[in-house]
């Protein structure tokens, strides 16, 4: 070993970066990425070898809102890195009738929101990088928004991924489901207490109103009687002195 020339042990160590290399991303280690990027792979020219990871996009699949309300079209995702400043967020969009795709919005450290088109004023960002949110607002629906929005992520190096889709459909109200039903008897359950309380407390309040009216009554015709009472002595007295 000690007695091998330098042009043998050469070989031998790309070797060993080769080996270590394969296993690592075969593995799937967490250092995957560093031992791929580092600057022996990078001189050996390595990076076919090292794939980078992809990033998952989550998103609702099928959305409806109604015509004129703003919408919130959700998206999520996740990466391997850590998230950075090199992060960017692609929205298009392509209407349900067929035509070109068009940009919807694009984000890069700070929102940049389109200067012209349909959805000129009408689109705002409402994610958040760190959260791994990359939702936008949309205001102000119109049918003609109806189509495929997709969301693409990037987090280099996590670059490649498949693309996140909702389907929007923009109706004249939205029908009634299960959540809404519910909605309804609850609501109906509350307003059906509230109005036995009320009954339950005006009935009280009459109830002890009639009784103070009775005692009042009362009291007046006792008042009544001995008024009556003392005048009948008055009386006795006065006759008696007279005789």
């Amino acid at each position: 070993m000690y007695g091998q020339s330098p042009a043998r042990v050469v070989p031998l160590l790309l070797g060993l970066q080769l080996t270590g290399c394969r296993r690592d991303s075969a593995l799937g280690f967490p250092w995957e990425d560093s031992v791929c990027d580092s600057p022996q792979h990078h001189g050996a020219n390595l990076d076919a070898l090292c794939p980078t990871a992809a990033v998952e996009i989550y998103t609702s699949g099928a959305l409806e809102a109604v015509n004129g309300t703003d919408v919130r079209l959700k998206c999520t995702f996740s990466s391997f890195a850590p998230v950075g400043d090199a992060l960017t967020v692609t929205w298009n969009f392509r209407p349900r009738d067929g035509g070109r795709e068009q940009f919807v919005f694009y984000y890069h450290m700070d929102p940049f929101r389109p200067m012209s088109g349909r959805f000129k004023d009408r689109v705002v960002w409402d994610g958040n990088p760190e959260r791994y949110d990359a939702s936008i607002m949309l205001w102000k629906l119109q049918f003609d928004d109806n189509g495929t929005y997709t969301c693409q992520v990037k987090n280099p190096p996590d670059v490649d991924g498949l693309v996140g889709t909702i389907r929007l459909s923009v109706v004249h109200t939205v029908p009634f489901s299960e959540i809404y039903f519910l909605a309804v008897a609850i609501g109906s359950a509350c307003a059906l207490m509230i109005i036995i309380v009320i009954v339950v407390v005006l009935f009280q309040h009459f109830r002890k109103k009639r009784w103070a009216e009775r005692a009042d009554k009362a009291v007046a015709i006792k008042s009544k009687e001995e008024e009556k009472l003392n005048q009948g002595n008055k009386v006795s007295v006065y006759l008696e002195d007279t005789d």
